[in-house]
């Protein structure tokens, strides 16, 4: 039997079911969701953060309002929260000096000339990275940046191995198209040489 509105057991019968359904429905998917955050977006740093904040999120719109699917619904709090973070830290990459002398100064124009267009070839890439399919950039991150094996980044994404060489190659594909759509034929100097 539901108490009336203004009984006092009325927040702890409310309390009880909210914990029940945190976790029964959104924290079970504690380890997939984090597996999925460090797979798709490796630039954020603190991964821990982002669960968090999708955990509170999530039972603050639970509270408000029914929650048809808490699994697609927390990894979608996540995903927005991710992308967020990667857009503040994108809009403003420079973190505070101490000291302006600790700064390193490079004074050989040519190795500021070659900085700056390596620079500009890791952030393509980057972006190439970044426009690829969900899936294809979880593999593609783990197995080609993060170094994963195969076997590796299958158990960790829940992947046949075969899917993992696919997807691989798919990424590899994409952004190669994408880097020279861009005009980046080697993405390293010396790689040329």
């Amino acid at each position: 039997m539901i108490p009336p509105p203004g009984n006092d057991s009325a927040p702890t019968l409310n309390a009880v079911e909210h914990t029940r359904w945190f976790t029964e429905e959104v924290h079970p998917h504690e380890r997939s969701l984090r597996s999925y955050l460090q797979g798709t977006f490796p630039q954020v740093g603190d991964i821990d953060d982002v669960v968090q904040e999708s955990y509170l999120r999530t039972l603050r719109a639970r509270a408000s309002q029914p929650i048809r699917s808490a699994r697609a619904f927390l990894f979608t709090v996540a995903r927005r929260l991710a992308l967020d973070t990667l857009r503040h830290e994108k809009a403003s990459p420079i973190d505070g000096v101490a000291q302006l002398e600790t700064l390193r100064v490079i004074d050989d124009v040519a190795d500021v000339a070659e900085n700056v267009g390596r620079r500009e070839r890791i952030s393509i890439m980057g972006d190439a990275i970044a426009a690829l399919p969900v899936r294809c950039r979880a593999v593609f991150v783990l197995h080609k940046i993060k170094g994963l094996s195969r076997r590796e980044t299958a158990a960790q994404l829940g992947l046949a191995e075969r899917t993992v060489e696919i997807q691989t190659a798919n990424a590899i594909r994409r952004c190669a198209r994408y880097l020279q759509r861009r005009g980046v034929e080697e993405l390293f100097e010396h790689a040329a040489k």
